[in-house]
Protein backbone atom coordinates (compact mmCIF):
# COMPACT_ATOMS: atom_id res chain seq x y z
CA UNK A 1 0.00 0.00 0.00
CA UNK A 2 0.93 3.32 -1.28
CA UNK A 3 0.84 6.19 1.20
CA UNK A 4 -0.49 9.18 -0.47
CA UNK A 5 0.10 12.99 0.84
CA UNK A 6 -1.26 16.33 -0.31
CA UNK A 7 1.02 18.44 -2.61
CA UNK A 8 -0.99 21.35 -3.93
CA UNK A 9 -4.07 22.92 -2.87
CA UNK A 10 -6.56 25.64 -4.91
CA UNK A 11 -9.61 27.18 -3.29
CA UNK A 12 -11.87 29.71 -5.32
CA UNK A 13 -14.28 30.24 -2.48
CA UNK A 14 -16.73 33.50 -1.00
CA UNK A 15 -14.16 33.94 1.66
CA UNK A 16 -10.72 33.68 -0.35
CA UNK A 17 -9.96 33.20 -4.28
CA UNK A 18 -6.82 30.89 -3.38
CA UNK A 19 -5.63 28.75 -0.61
CA UNK A 20 -3.86 31.35 1.29
CA UNK A 21 -6.30 34.29 1.48
CA UNK A 22 -9.01 30.79 2.01
CA UNK A 23 -6.94 30.01 5.35
CA UNK A 24 -6.70 33.40 6.39
CA UNK A 25 -10.37 33.78 5.99
CA UNK A 26 -10.54 30.95 8.32
CA UNK A 27 -8.06 31.89 10.93
CA UNK A 28 -10.31 35.52 10.73
CA UNK A 29 -13.85 33.98 10.98
CA UNK A 30 -14.63 36.08 7.72
CA UNK A 31 -18.15 35.34 6.66
CA UNK A 32 -18.06 35.56 2.96
CA UNK A 33 -22.26 35.91 2.93
CA UNK A 34 -24.03 38.42 1.64
CA UNK A 35 -27.14 40.14 -0.83
CA UNK A 36 -26.94 38.05 -4.21
CA UNK A 37 -26.30 40.17 -6.75
CA UNK A 38 -26.10 37.61 -9.65
CA UNK A 39 -29.22 37.32 -10.18
CA UNK A 40 -32.91 39.65 -9.69
CA UNK A 41 -33.95 37.56 -6.60
CA UNK A 42 -36.55 40.51 -6.23
CA UNK A 43 -39.90 38.23 -6.62
CA UNK A 44 -37.87 35.32 -4.36
CA UNK A 45 -37.80 34.85 -0.26
CA UNK A 46 -34.17 34.16 -0.69
CA UNK A 47 -31.99 37.47 -0.51
CA UNK A 48 -28.47 36.44 0.48
CA UNK A 49 -26.02 33.97 -0.67
CA UNK A 50 -22.35 33.08 -0.75
CA UNK A 51 -20.70 34.38 -3.68
CA UNK A 52 -17.20 33.66 -5.28
CA UNK A 53 -16.79 37.78 -6.07
CA UNK A 54 -13.74 38.95 -7.64
CA UNK A 55 -13.72 35.86 -9.49
CA UNK A 56 -12.25 36.43 -13.07
CA UNK A 57 -11.16 33.48 -15.03
CA UNK A 58 -8.45 34.81 -17.83
CA UNK A 59 -6.76 37.02 -14.65
CA UNK A 60 -7.01 33.37 -12.66
CA UNK A 61 -5.16 31.55 -16.06
CA UNK A 62 -8.38 29.96 -17.46
CA UNK A 63 -6.98 30.27 -21.46
CA UNK A 64 -9.15 33.05 -22.72
CA UNK A 65 -10.36 31.25 -25.99
CA UNK A 66 -11.60 28.86 -23.35
CA UNK A 67 -14.07 31.12 -21.19
CA UNK A 68 -16.84 31.20 -23.11
CA UNK A 69 -16.85 27.21 -23.82
CA UNK A 70 -16.83 26.62 -20.31
CA UNK A 71 -19.81 27.05 -17.73
CA UNK A 72 -18.95 29.01 -14.63
CA UNK A 73 -18.59 25.56 -12.95
CA UNK A 74 -16.24 24.44 -15.11
CA UNK A 75 -14.13 28.02 -15.05
CA UNK A 76 -13.97 27.59 -11.17
CA UNK A 77 -12.68 23.97 -11.50
CA UNK A 78 -9.80 24.92 -13.98
CA UNK A 79 -8.92 27.83 -11.75
CA UNK A 80 -8.35 25.94 -8.73
CA UNK A 81 -6.72 23.34 -10.77
CA UNK A 82 -4.60 25.46 -12.02
CA UNK A 83 -3.61 27.02 -8.73
CA UNK A 84 -3.07 22.99 -7.34
CA UNK A 85 -0.60 22.04 -9.68
CA UNK A 86 1.32 25.20 -9.60
CA UNK A 87 1.72 25.42 -5.57
CA UNK A 88 2.66 21.68 -6.15
CA UNK A 89 5.60 22.51 -8.34
CA UNK A 90 4.64 19.73 -10.25
CA UNK A 91 6.34 19.20 -13.59
CA UNK A 92 3.38 17.74 -15.65
CA UNK A 93 5.43 16.75 -18.73
CA UNK A 94 7.58 14.66 -16.62
CA UNK A 95 4.82 12.38 -15.16
CA UNK A 96 4.13 9.19 -16.79
CA UNK A 97 0.49 10.57 -18.41
CA UNK A 98 -1.08 7.02 -18.18
CA UNK A 99 -0.53 7.48 -14.21
CA UNK A 100 -1.40 10.81 -14.07
CA UNK A 101 -5.41 11.31 -13.17
CA UNK A 102 -8.08 13.42 -12.85
CA UNK A 103 -11.15 12.60 -10.36
CA UNK A 104 -13.36 16.00 -10.58
CA UNK A 105 -17.17 16.31 -10.03
CA UNK A 106 -19.98 18.46 -9.56
CA UNK A 107 -23.25 18.09 -7.50
CA UNK A 108 -25.69 19.78 -10.28
CA UNK A 109 -23.11 20.39 -12.90
CA UNK A 110 -23.35 23.30 -15.40
CA UNK A 111 -26.71 24.81 -14.27
CA UNK A 112 -26.03 28.41 -15.60
CA UNK A 113 -25.23 27.13 -19.29
CA UNK A 114 -28.86 24.49 -18.89
CA UNK A 115 -31.34 27.74 -17.65
CA UNK A 116 -29.72 30.15 -19.96
CA UNK A 117 -30.37 28.20 -23.20
CA UNK A 118 -33.00 26.16 -22.36
CA UNK A 119 -35.42 29.52 -21.46
CA UNK A 120 -33.41 30.91 -24.46
CA UNK A 121 -34.82 27.92 -26.75
CA UNK A 122 -38.41 28.07 -25.33
CA UNK A 123 -38.38 31.56 -25.51
CA UNK A 124 -37.58 31.58 -29.49
CA UNK A 125 -39.22 28.40 -30.44
CA UNK A 126 -38.66 25.43 -32.08
CA UNK A 127 -35.42 23.27 -31.50
CA UNK A 128 -32.51 25.61 -31.95
CA UNK A 129 -30.06 25.39 -29.12
CA UNK A 130 -25.88 26.92 -28.56
CA UNK A 131 -23.42 23.92 -30.19
CA UNK A 132 -21.93 24.12 -26.98
CA UNK A 133 -24.55 23.30 -24.79
CA UNK A 134 -24.52 19.97 -23.89
CA UNK A 135 -20.35 19.57 -23.14
CA UNK A 136 -21.16 23.01 -21.65
CA UNK A 137 -24.02 21.73 -19.02
CA UNK A 138 -22.71 18.01 -18.41
CA UNK A 139 -20.59 17.40 -14.78
CA UNK A 140 -17.99 15.52 -16.14
CA UNK A 141 -16.55 18.80 -18.28
CA UNK A 142 -14.42 19.81 -15.84
CA UNK A 143 -12.73 16.51 -15.27
CA UNK A 144 -12.06 16.28 -19.26
CA UNK A 145 -10.96 20.12 -19.13
CA UNK A 146 -8.90 19.77 -16.37
CA UNK A 147 -7.16 16.93 -17.96
CA UNK A 148 -6.69 18.19 -21.30
CA UNK A 149 -5.06 21.37 -19.86
CA UNK A 150 -2.48 18.46 -17.68
CA UNK A 151 -1.86 16.36 -20.35
CA UNK A 152 -3.60 13.47 -17.92
CA UNK A 153 -4.06 10.13 -19.79
CA UNK A 154 -4.68 8.29 -16.32
CA UNK A 155 -8.12 7.95 -14.39
CA UNK A 156 -10.33 10.62 -16.03
CA UNK A 157 -13.58 10.49 -14.00
CA UNK A 158 -16.56 12.23 -11.91
CA UNK A 159 -18.37 11.07 -8.69
CA UNK A 160 -21.67 12.41 -8.57
CA UNK A 161 -23.17 12.47 -5.04
CA UNK A 162 -24.84 15.47 -4.34
CA UNK A 163 -23.31 17.67 -1.12
CA UNK A 164 -21.24 14.77 -1.09
CA UNK A 165 -19.90 14.65 -4.26
CA UNK A 166 -15.61 16.21 -3.99
CA UNK A 167 -15.52 14.64 -0.80
CA UNK A 168 -16.30 10.75 -2.48
CA UNK A 169 -13.60 12.31 -5.53
CA UNK A 170 -10.50 12.80 -2.81
CA UNK A 171 -11.68 9.42 -1.42
CA UNK A 172 -11.41 7.25 -4.37
CA UNK A 173 -8.29 9.06 -5.70
CA UNK A 174 -6.84 8.35 -2.31
CA UNK A 175 -7.74 4.51 -2.82
CA UNK A 176 -6.97 5.14 -6.44
CA UNK A 177 -3.18 5.56 -5.39
CA UNK A 178 -2.96 4.09 -1.94
CA UNK A 179 -3.45 0.92 -4.34
CA UNK A 180 -0.71 1.57 -6.64
CA UNK A 181 -3.10 2.34 -9.99
CA UNK A 182 -1.65 5.85 -10.18
CA UNK A 183 1.13 8.27 -9.07
CA UNK A 184 -0.80 11.24 -9.15
CA UNK A 185 -4.55 12.38 -9.42
CA UNK A 186 -5.97 16.26 -9.14
CA UNK A 187 -9.37 15.73 -7.47
CA UNK A 188 -12.06 17.79 -6.06
CA UNK A 189 -14.85 19.38 -7.03
CA UNK A 190 -16.78 22.62 -8.36
CA UNK A 191 -20.13 24.53 -8.51
CA UNK A 192 -22.06 27.81 -9.49
CA UNK A 193 -25.78 27.46 -8.82
CA UNK A 194 -26.08 30.79 -7.89
CA UNK A 195 -29.18 30.91 -10.67
CA UNK A 196 -32.65 31.02 -10.69
CA UNK A 197 -33.26 27.94 -11.23
CA UNK A 198 -31.36 26.40 -7.83
CA UNK A 199 -32.38 28.99 -5.50
CA UNK A 200 -36.26 28.79 -6.78
CA UNK A 201 -35.37 24.75 -6.33
CA UNK A 202 -33.61 24.57 -2.76
CA UNK A 203 -36.07 27.28 -1.76
CA UNK A 204 -39.17 25.47 -2.63
CA UNK A 205 -37.77 22.39 -0.79
CA UNK A 206 -37.50 24.84 2.63
CA UNK A 207 -33.76 23.85 2.81
CA UNK A 208 -32.47 27.91 1.96
CA UNK A 209 -32.45 30.28 4.94
CA UNK A 210 -34.64 33.26 3.90
CA UNK A 211 -32.54 35.41 6.86
CA UNK A 212 -31.69 38.82 5.38
CA UNK A 213 -28.85 39.58 8.04
CA UNK A 214 -25.75 37.47 7.22
CA UNK A 215 -24.89 37.43 10.23
CA UNK A 216 -27.64 35.25 11.63
CA UNK A 217 -28.24 33.53 7.93
CA UNK A 218 -25.91 30.39 8.16
CA UNK A 219 -26.01 29.75 11.81
CA UNK A 220 -25.12 25.69 12.77
CA UNK A 221 -26.04 23.51 15.51
CA UNK A 222 -27.82 27.36 16.48
CA UNK A 223 -31.22 26.26 17.79
CA UNK A 224 -32.57 29.37 15.28
CA UNK A 225 -31.08 27.71 12.42
CA UNK A 226 -33.39 28.13 9.20
CA UNK A 227 -31.47 26.37 6.21
CA UNK A 228 -28.49 26.84 4.49
CA UNK A 229 -27.42 29.52 2.77
CA UNK A 230 -26.13 28.72 -1.09
CA UNK A 231 -22.26 29.21 -1.93
CA UNK A 232 -20.27 28.72 -5.02
CA UNK A 233 -16.44 27.66 -6.32
CA UNK A 234 -13.95 25.19 -6.53
CA UNK A 235 -11.42 23.02 -4.28
CA UNK A 236 -8.76 21.21 -5.86
CA UNK A 237 -5.90 18.94 -4.09
CA UNK A 238 -3.17 16.97 -6.19
CA UNK A 239 -2.36 13.62 -4.10
CA UNK A 240 0.41 11.97 -4.98
CA UNK A 241 2.55 8.97 -3.56
CA UNK A 242 4.46 9.45 -0.74
CA UNK A 243 7.55 8.36 -2.48
CA UNK A 244 7.10 9.78 -5.85
CA UNK A 245 6.68 13.82 -3.75
CA UNK A 246 9.85 13.00 -1.48
CA UNK A 247 11.94 12.03 -4.52
CA UNK A 248 11.03 15.21 -6.32
CA UNK A 249 11.33 17.39 -3.14
CA UNK A 250 8.36 18.33 -2.65
CA UNK A 251 6.35 20.15 0.14
CA UNK A 252 3.87 17.77 1.51
CA UNK A 253 0.65 19.91 3.13
CA UNK A 254 -0.82 17.11 4.71
CA UNK A 255 -1.59 13.19 4.59
CA UNK A 256 -4.97 11.22 3.46
CA UNK A 257 -4.95 8.43 5.88
CA UNK A 258 -8.21 6.82 6.18
CA UNK A 259 -11.76 7.60 3.97
CA UNK A 260 -15.29 6.28 4.88
CA UNK A 261 -18.37 6.15 2.52
CA UNK A 262 -21.87 4.23 2.85
CA UNK A 263 -25.79 5.03 2.59
CA UNK A 264 -27.97 6.12 5.04
CA UNK A 265 -30.56 3.85 3.22
CA UNK A 266 -32.94 6.41 4.51
CA UNK A 267 -35.11 9.50 2.82
CA UNK A 268 -34.35 11.21 -0.73
CA UNK A 269 -33.59 14.75 1.14
CA UNK A 270 -33.38 13.84 5.05
CA UNK A 271 -30.54 12.23 6.87
CA UNK A 272 -31.12 9.04 9.33
CA UNK A 273 -32.04 10.85 12.43
CA UNK A 274 -29.99 8.70 14.47
CA UNK A 275 -26.70 9.22 12.14
CA UNK A 276 -25.75 6.03 12.06
CA UNK A 277 -24.19 6.06 8.44
CA UNK A 278 -22.44 9.03 9.06
CA UNK A 279 -21.25 7.55 12.62
CA UNK A 280 -20.29 4.58 10.50
CA UNK A 281 -18.27 6.49 8.29
CA UNK A 282 -16.14 8.07 10.61
CA UNK A 283 -15.44 4.72 12.25
CA UNK A 284 -14.02 3.35 8.93
CA UNK A 285 -12.00 6.45 8.16
CA UNK A 286 -10.35 6.15 11.52
CA UNK A 287 -9.90 2.33 11.21
CA UNK A 288 -8.14 2.57 7.85
CA UNK A 289 -6.40 5.44 9.65
CA UNK A 290 -5.63 2.91 12.71
CA UNK A 291 -6.55 5.43 14.95
CA UNK A 292 -9.01 6.21 17.73
CA UNK A 293 -11.71 8.61 18.64
CA UNK A 294 -8.97 9.72 21.37
CA UNK A 295 -6.54 10.91 18.74
CA UNK A 296 -8.62 13.30 16.43
CA UNK A 297 -8.35 16.73 17.61
CA UNK A 298 -10.63 18.46 15.21
CA UNK A 299 -13.92 17.50 13.06
CA UNK A 300 -14.96 20.00 10.19
CA UNK A 301 -18.75 18.90 10.41
CA UNK A 302 -21.08 19.12 7.21
CA UNK A 303 -22.95 21.02 9.58
CA UNK A 304 -25.59 22.50 6.80
CA UNK A 305 -27.40 24.79 9.22
CA UNK A 306 -30.44 23.00 8.75
CA UNK A 307 -33.02 21.59 11.30
CA UNK A 308 -32.19 18.09 10.57
CA UNK A 309 -28.55 17.66 9.71
CA UNK A 310 -27.13 19.12 12.56
CA UNK A 311 -29.12 17.06 14.82
CA UNK A 312 -28.29 14.16 13.08
CA UNK A 313 -24.74 14.67 12.41
CA UNK A 314 -24.45 15.93 16.40
CA UNK A 315 -26.20 12.14 16.87
CA UNK A 316 -23.34 10.26 14.53
CA UNK A 317 -20.32 12.27 16.23
CA UNK A 318 -21.78 10.62 19.82
CA UNK A 319 -22.44 7.43 18.22
CA UNK A 320 -18.80 7.33 16.50
CA UNK A 321 -16.72 9.06 19.46
CA UNK A 322 -18.46 7.93 22.60
CA UNK A 323 -17.02 9.55 25.52
CA UNK A 324 -14.48 11.43 23.22
CA UNK A 325 -17.25 13.14 21.81
CA UNK A 326 -17.32 16.16 24.33
CA UNK A 327 -13.96 17.03 23.90
CA UNK A 328 -13.14 16.65 20.47
CA UNK A 329 -13.05 20.36 18.88
CA UNK A 330 -15.99 20.57 16.05
CA UNK A 331 -16.47 23.53 13.37
CA UNK A 332 -18.81 24.11 10.18
CA UNK A 333 -16.97 26.66 7.84
CA UNK A 334 -20.62 26.48 5.73
CA UNK A 335 -21.16 29.65 8.73
CA UNK A 336 -18.23 31.48 6.85
CA UNK A 337 -18.63 30.02 3.41
CA UNK A 338 -22.30 29.32 2.91
CA UNK A 339 -23.23 25.72 1.33
CA UNK A 340 -20.71 24.78 -1.72
CA UNK A 341 -22.77 21.60 -2.59
CA UNK A 342 -20.77 19.52 -4.54
CA UNK A 343 -17.29 21.55 -3.98
CA UNK A 344 -18.12 21.35 -0.32
CA UNK A 345 -16.29 18.42 0.58
CA UNK A 346 -12.95 19.43 -1.03
CA UNK A 347 -12.68 22.84 0.40
CA UNK A 348 -13.32 21.68 3.46
CA UNK A 349 -10.88 19.17 3.77
CA UNK A 350 -8.46 22.12 2.25
CA UNK A 351 -10.08 23.80 5.72
CA UNK A 352 -8.82 20.66 7.74
CA UNK A 353 -5.09 21.47 6.12
CA UNK A 354 -4.98 24.69 6.66
CA UNK A 355 -5.89 24.42 10.40
CA UNK A 356 -3.74 21.19 10.73
CA UNK A 357 -0.80 23.51 9.78
CA UNK A 358 -1.77 26.47 11.18
CA UNK A 359 -2.65 25.13 14.89
CA UNK A 360 -6.03 26.59 15.13
CA UNK A 361 -9.91 24.75 14.80
CA UNK A 362 -11.47 27.55 12.37
CA UNK A 363 -15.01 28.61 14.29
CA UNK A 364 -18.54 28.13 13.72
CA UNK A 365 -19.26 32.01 13.72
CA UNK A 366 -22.66 33.46 14.18
CA UNK A 367 -23.71 30.89 16.83
CA UNK A 368 -25.64 32.32 19.70
CA UNK A 369 -28.42 30.39 21.13
CA UNK A 370 -27.89 27.32 22.25
CA UNK A 371 -29.68 24.05 21.16
CA UNK A 372 -30.44 21.09 23.21
CA UNK A 373 -30.41 18.60 20.46
CA UNK A 374 -26.76 20.27 19.37
CA UNK A 375 -24.47 19.92 22.52
CA UNK A 376 -21.15 19.47 21.67
CA UNK A 377 -18.13 21.84 21.35
CA UNK A 378 -18.61 24.10 17.91
CA UNK A 379 -15.96 25.77 18.37
CA UNK A 380 -18.07 29.15 18.67
CA UNK A 381 -17.27 32.66 16.76
CA UNK A 382 -13.65 32.62 16.85
CA UNK A 383 -10.73 30.48 16.16
CA UNK A 384 -9.11 28.27 18.80
CA UNK A 385 -5.53 27.96 19.25
CA UNK A 386 -5.02 23.96 19.01
CA UNK A 387 -2.25 21.65 18.36
CA UNK A 388 -3.28 18.41 16.83
CA UNK A 389 -2.54 15.72 14.03
CA UNK A 390 -5.74 14.11 12.91
CA UNK A 391 -8.58 15.69 11.82
CA UNK A 392 -11.92 14.40 10.42
CA UNK A 393 -14.08 15.98 7.48
CA UNK A 394 -17.79 15.26 7.49
CA UNK A 395 -19.85 14.99 3.99
CA UNK A 396 -23.63 14.02 3.55
CA UNK A 397 -25.91 14.23 0.67
CA UNK A 398 -29.18 13.96 -0.82
CA UNK A 399 -29.98 10.40 -1.40
CA UNK A 400 -28.17 9.02 1.96
CA UNK A 401 -24.76 9.43 0.85
CA UNK A 402 -22.12 10.11 3.68
CA UNK A 403 -18.64 10.27 3.71
CA UNK A 404 -15.73 10.90 5.97
CA UNK A 405 -11.69 11.70 5.29
CA UNK A 406 -9.08 11.40 7.79
CA UNK A 407 -6.00 13.93 7.09
CA UNK A 408 -2.87 13.73 9.41
CA UNK A 409 -0.35 16.51 9.91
Amino acid sequence: MKRVVVTGMGVISPIGLDYAAFADSLKQGRVGIGPITKIDVAESPIKLAAQANGFDPEAAGVPKKEIRRMDTYCQFAMAAAKQAVDMSGLDTAALNPRRFGVIVGSGIGGMETFERDVVGMYEKGGFRIAPLFIPMMIGNIAAGNIAIMLGAKGICTSVVTACTTSANCIGEAYRHIKHGYSDVIVAGGAEATITRGAIAGFAALKALSPATDPARASIPFDKERNGFVMGEGAGIVVLENYGNAIARGATIYAEIVGYGTNCDAYHMTAPSPDGAGAADCMLDAMAEAGITPADVGYINAHGTSTQLNDSAETMAVKRAFGDAAGSVYISSTKSMTGHLLGAAGAIETIACIAALKGGFIPPTMGYKTPDADCDLNYSPNAATPAEFDYALTNSLGFGGHNASLCIKK
